[in-house]
């Protein structure tokens, strides 16, 4: 579980409600359904609108990649190039066959069986930044529902706004009532009348509300979150895609573990090497 997520909407949420509680207000007055309907309800319409109904249902199984700690894994998969290297060195590329069920990415696997079968280093590279093409195009229409999804609640909530004043500026001069009988009623309940004039306006206030919130607390941040989980993983592939070319051209070890080394973090590199320096003098 990623922590950073939870957190963050956590303290957003107890952030927002210690401002209402701290004037002395109370959660009740921000309680609307049909205003929290409006805003939900329309931003959901409007996105089904803009995309595929399988592309907004499938944004539910995306989700939970905001919510999940990505695995570094830098170093493990560099033993796992360089133990592969040594073998291929060793005896041939056919050899890797028997290895390929230690393999636990898939893409990985994928990748170092096409390696075994395709003579022509080219082609094999083509084809897999084609594999990680079309799945950074995957990524990216997850991404994007959220973002649309952001900007879709603020303008929904001013649509509840306008909605609730309109309603409100209507039943303050009496419905349909003619100017001299709404004038007269007005003169009798000057009190009364401002008092559901200025509670219509809170009201109707509260759709923006809603609107604001849920765009700058939850869909523009999940989405920003995608998108940096999308840009590691697609990092970790090509990361996964040298090591392929490596053992394609049946490198030496010491040269795979040296390539590979140049996309992991320094922080991470040097964790790796001072736990190498204590596994020495132990």
């Amino acid at each position: 579980m990623d922590v950073a997520t939870l957190f963050g909407l956590a303290t957003g949420i107890a952030l927002v409600i210690y401002s209402i509680t701290a004037k002395g207000g109370s959660a009740e007055f921000f309680w609307n359904l049909p205003a929290l309907l409006l805003v939900l309800g329309g931003t959901l319409a409007a996105t089904f609108v803009n995309y595929p109904m399988k592309n907004v249902l499938g944004v539910f199984k995306v989700l939970k990649n905001a919510f999940r700690r990505t695995k570094g894994g830098y170093q493990n998969i560099i033993d796992q190039f360089t133990d592969l290297s040594a073998i291929a060195r060793k005896q041939s590329l056919m050899a890797l066959e028997g290895e390929l069920k230690k393999v636990e990415d898939r893409f990985m696997r994928a990748g170092v069986e096409l390696a075994i079968n395709e003579k022509d280093q080219d082609r094999l590279r083509n084809y897999l930044n084609l594999e990680l093409a079309n799945m950074e195009k995957r990524h990216t229409i997850g991404q994007e529902i959220f973002f649309y999804m952001g900007t879709y609640a603020p303008a929904f909530g001013m649509v509840g706004t306008i909605v609730g004043l309109i309603v409100m500026m209507k039943n303050f001069t009496g419905g349909g009532m003619g100017i001299g009988a709404a004038a007269s009623s007005f003169e009798f309940d000057v009190a009364s009348k401002f008092k559901e004039l200025l509670g219509g306006m809170g009201l109707a206030l509260l759709t923006t509300f809603y609107g604001l919130v849920l765009a700058n607390l939850v869909f523009i941040p999940i989405g920003g979150k995608l998108k940096r989980r999308s840009d590691e993983e697609i990092m970790m592939k090509e990361f996964m895609i040298e090591g392929i070319i490596c053992l394609h051209n049946r490198d030496h070890p010491m040269i795979v573990r040296e390539k590979l080394n140049t996309f992991v973090p320094s922080s991470e590199r040097q964790a790796e090497n001072s736990n190498k320096v204590k596994k020495k003098k132990k």
